[in-house]
């Protein structure tokens, strides 16, 4: 399907036109920090580095006709942060202690109260047939990895600091909480506000970098030209990609950087030489000395270690007193679950055929930030995910705002980014699950817009083999 094509095909279907809510803003003068995030970092986006955000962004003009995976016609943000922060109502930026525990007894709740009904009922005495206990156990992990995958939230609020007014205090509950699900909180939390202080930066980000072109042929033997003569991706091959990325995704990450940036030679204090992305490439999670982090970071990221050894050592010691193919079941496969959500919804966030990416002397962090995308879970993504799903553009804005205030704060801010705004609500739950396969066969590399000159080089877009969307660009082969 030719760009032109496609693009006659949007303009006629709204499905494939992005979502803009016309709704009326609250205006306020509330400060709040553009980024959002719980400390500083050496080698992050200073706020120095932000200043051009609060002048006008150049005209988007200079970058001619961009054309997305949609085949639509593309502009790059034309607001500031100030207009974003100043159409927030000031009360959004409020946290509460009462209310953001309130959250964490409640998923506690929900896993105690499950798993006492299972250990109690779900017994051959009650349930003399072994395959509908299987299958009832099998529903107990799902729903146990619905509620701790709550608990992940809200220490994420925690890691933002959204979670009460007082840092100590967010820092606390969520190493508890992170510990537990066997995240290492600190050295995540720093990680993770380098990705919020970089997102859609090819160089910086830190969360589902995707491949360029060049990187895209290199992984399959191939060169660049040869891109866009490629047949169809078999679904088995994609299929067999997508459940290794739920699967093993989250560890993976934590281990290898894996969809991280991979230009660790750049970190300042020369912690990078000679590190790379991979097994044993000296890039990871846990290792104070590791490119993500600076030196003043190294006692956090112990922390973080202690944390996950206090908790392998109270599984260690309930596999041995209840058995281990219990603690499978009443942790182990629950924890699977929690690591498929966690890699399901940061992945839909930042994937879609009409998000944008940017090399790094056109990204800034307006742009950026409307590089993601609001998607629907209903009941499950607003009240046991606690809106993580729905919100998630506001929160790369603000990320101090708490999700209990962030659907009113995202409606403020939706006249301010007007088109720029996105969203895929289509069939609620079974879209945002149709959307993992339909982003994994459209959304493989990204590339300029064909023939683009001068800046629009730096804005990227995603193209496919599959024959669906716009076309990759014809590229001559190497002299």
């Amino acid at each position: 399907m030719s760009a032109k094509t496609t693009s006659s095909q949007a303009a006629q279907n709204p499905v494939l036109r992005r979502t803009v809510t016309d709704s009326d803003s609250s205006p306020s003068t509330a400060d709040a920090s553009p980024i959002g995030s719980p400390r500083q970092s050496a080698s992050s986006t200073s706020l120095s580095s932000l200043a051009s955000d609060v002048a006008k962004p150049t005209s988007t003009k200079q970058y001619g006709k961009l054309i997305d995976t949609y085949g639509n016609e593309f502009e790059v943000p034309d607001y500031t942060i100030k207009e974003i922060r100043d159409a927030i109502p000031k009360h959004c930026y409020e946290r509460s202690y009462v209310k953001s525990m309130s959250y964490v007894f409640r998923d506690m709740l929900y896993l105690a109260v499950t798993f006492t009904i299972w250990h109690n009922f779900v017994t051959p005495e009650y349930i003399p047939s072994k395959a509908l206990r299987v299958v009832l156990w099998g529903v107990y992990t799902f729903l146990q990895g619905l509620f701790g995958t709550g608990l992940w939230v809200l220490a994420h609020e925690c890691g933002h600091g959204a979670f009460s007014p007082s840092q100590r205090f967010n820092n606390i509950v969520g190493w508890v909480l992170h510990s537990s699900l066997l995240v290492p909180y600190f050295s995540w939390q720093i990680s993770h506000g380098k990705h919020h202080k970089a997102t859609g930066n090819m160089e910086r980000d830190m969360v589902f970098v995707p491949r360029t072109r060049e990187e895209r042929a290199r992984s399959i033997g191939r060169l660049a030209h040869e891109l866009s003569e490629l047949t169809e991706e078999t679904p088995i091959y994609t299929f067999i990609h997508l459940l290794g990325q739920q699967l093993i995704g989250w560890p993976n990450y934590l281990l290898t950087n894996v969809t991280g940036h991979n230009y660790h030679e750049r970190q300042r204090e020369g912690r990078g030489k000679g590190k790379r992305n991979g097994f044993g490439g000296g890039v990871n999670h846990f290792d104070p000395a590791s490119p993500l982090y600076e030196a003043r970071d190294a006692w956090l990221i112990v922390m973080s270690d202690i944390g996950l050894g206090l908790a392998l050592t109270a599984l260690f010691f309930l596999g041995q007193k209840f058995g281990w193919s219990n603690l499978a079941v009443w942790y182990g496969l629950p924890y699977l679950w929690v690591n498929h959500w966690l890699v399901a919804i940061t992945f839909l966030q930042h994937t879609d055929p009409s998000l944008p990416h940017y090399t790094a002397e056109e990204w800034n962090y307006v742009r950026g930030c409307a590089a993601t995308i609001d998607r629907e879970f209903g009941f499950i993504g607003r009240h046991l995910l606690h809106g993580i799903i729905e919100t998630h553009v506001l929160h790369h804005y603000v990320s101090t705002i708490p999700f209990y205030n962030a659907d009113e704060a995202t409606e403020a801010i939706k006249p301010v980014m007007g088109r720029h705004y996105r969203s895929d609500t289509r069939e609620g739950p079974v879209g945002f699950i149709k959307a993992m396969w339909k982003s994994a066969r459209w959304c493989q590399w990204v590339e300029p817009t064909e023939g683009a000159e001068g800046p629009a080089k730096g804005v990227l877009f995603f193209r496919n083999r599959n024959g669906l969307g716009t076309k990759p660009a014809k590229m001559a082969p190497p002299s």
